[in-house]
């Protein structure tokens, strides 16, 4: 990247919102540049519950707009990356001693038919004695309800937009960090840092976007002139990962003595993820885990409801992210909105759009916003576009998953199933591209244990910006899950072997 390089918008972050934003622009005819500090998807976007869903939970705030748009974008979600993301059915055993029967028929009612659902089947009520659904559950439970929502993979969804905007034309700058920017001569002046080597760069640009989710009044901070009338929430969730301890793929969604839901969701085959908590957080989002208090409180949430009753040897691993929510004055975190809010400051002409708040559901919405936002300054702007178009991998004839999948056994008879799996699940259409020539196992490389094998590590670090062992085995995929210590350590000594000092052909080549 050269000095003083002059270029439409720079999107500072590396998250769902920043890479969403990154490839409206991009394909719009913008020349853009995303930096992010650290890894695509490092802070919150990897440590979500990974659900595209409405928020049913949401109703009882009348937050009805954001629920009807988050509807909406799920069944647009899943048409245009049917391969990340897939339906779940959720099962809600009710008790009377929670909130009555009546309120949450009429709230699956409302949720069933607010969005316009057209692919996912709707609501229906169990009988927790008969249906399959509750034989794990406790026997004080007989009335249950069962509805749809979605499952994503988080971290890939990140990703898969900074690759389509990218091949729009973006250029994707991780491990770098927005160091300051001030107003000069009708554009942006922009500081940014290689975190790596500490070379500072110099970019021009004729907006910023600020979507550094927990850090965006950081960054605004670090600007002259520049002050944000929005105040920022940060509040901490986390999530327990156990063993699998019931039949079946559905997932749960179980209500607290505190009146708060906990989902309880199949997770990489054998495993379940269990969460969230909502918890006020002031420490640094760098330095966030889940406490003990919190791993007790998902477990007991768990232990009120299944016959099975999980101890604390049963965690397996536990992650924390920060949501930063538009600080609305609720003093109830749970009840902080999770809508979004923008805040543009365009001081001489020269706009900064900070964006606050939103969730993964609704990414692709508050991107076209935020490029309605900007629209003046950029007399050619184009349409939006993104509705229709999936993202990479996601050319799949009528998203039809199950189909796509019989080509690519058909394509690759040696394949392990496991393995084909693996990989339509996590590149999709662009599963070739990774297997290349490849005509057996041999050919992919070697096998570090479970499904990796050194070619996807190649392709992670060609294509996708990896430059870690954690960006391979916990963000473009988790296979950190399914590794044992050793196997974990042995792929560690291969990569920095392999790749040490390596840099992604997009970021070295600015």
């Amino acid at each position: 990247m050269n000095n003083q390089k002059h270029i439409d918008l720079l999107v500072v972050g590396g998250g769902v919102n920043g890479a969403g934003i990154a490839r409206d622009a991009a394909g719009r005819g913008l020349s853009v540049l995303l930096c992010e500090k650290e890894d695509l998807a490092e802070g919150t976007s990897s440590r979500s519950g990974k659900l595209v869903h409405g928020g049913l939970r949401y109703l009882e705030y009348y937050e009805f707009r954001l629920v009807r748009e988050a509807l909406i974008e799920r069944e647009v979600l899943l048409n245009s990356a049917s391969h990340i993301i897939w339906p779940m059915r959720f099962v809600l055993p009710h008790s009377p001693n929670d909130r009555p029967a009546w309120l949450v028929r009429l709230g699956l009612f409302l949720y069933d038919h607010l969005g316009g659902r057209k692919k996912l089947p709707g609501t229906r009520t169990l009988n927790l004695h008969r249906d399959p659904e509750g034989s794990a559950l406790e026997d004080q439970y007989k009335l249950g309800f069962e509805y749809s929502d979605c499952w994503v993979d988080d971290a890939r969804l990140v990703t898969l937009n900074a690759v389509s905007a990218a091949e729009k034309g973006a250029q994707i700058c991780t491990r770098t960090e927005f160091v300051g920017a001030k107003r000069e001569n009708g554009a942006w002046s922009v500081e940014l840092k290689d975190v790596r080597t500490g070379a500072i760069r110099t970019v021009r640009a004729i907006a910023l976007c600020n979507a550094a989710g927990p850090w965006v009044n950081k960054v605004v901070g670090t600007m002259k002139d520049t002050s944000s009338r929005r105040n920022v929430r940060l509040v901490k969730g986390s999530h327990i990962i156990v063993p699998k301890f019931w039949e079946g793929q559905q997932a749960y969604l179980v209500q607290n003595d505190d009146k708060r839901v906990i989902f309880i969701n199949p997770y990489e085959g054998d495993k379940a993820l269990i969460g969230t908590t909502d918890i006020p957080y002031e420490g640094k989002p760098e330095t966030v885990s889940a406490d003990e208090s919190e791993i007790e409180y998902l477990l007991a949430a768990v232990n009120r409801y299944f016959k099975e009753k999980l101890q604390r040897t049963d965690v397996l691993e536990t992650f924390s992210g920060v949501r930063a929510l538009f600080d609305d004055g609720n003093g109830n975190p749970s009840a902080v909105t999770r809508d979004y809010e923008f805040d543009l400051d365009d001081e001489g002409g020269v706009p900064l759009l900070n964006v606050y708040g939103g969730k993964i559901t609704t990414f692709r919405k508050l991107s076209e916003h935020a490029l309605q936002k900007l629209a003046p300054y950029f007399p050619r702007l184009g349409q939006a576009w993104t509705r229709d178009e999936p993202l990479p991998g996601g050319e799949i004839e009528n998203a039809d998953f199950t189909r796509f999948i019989d080509r690519l056994r058909q394509r690759y008879p040696w394949m392990p199933r496991n393995l084909l799996l693996h990989y339509s699940r996590l590149y999709g259409a662009r599963t070739p591209n990774l297997v290349g020539t490849a005509k057996n196992l041999k050919d992919l490389g070697k096998h570090f244990g479970n499904d990796l094998y050194a070619a996807e590590a190649k392709y992670l670090v060609e294509k996708e910006w990896a430059q870690t062992t954690a960006d391979i085995l916990y963000r473009r995929t988790k296979h950190g899950l399914h590794l044992s210590e050793a196997q974990k350590a042995a792929f560690g000594t291969w990569f920095e072997k392999t790749y040490a000092g390596s840099r992604s052909v997009e970021t070295v080549n600015l």
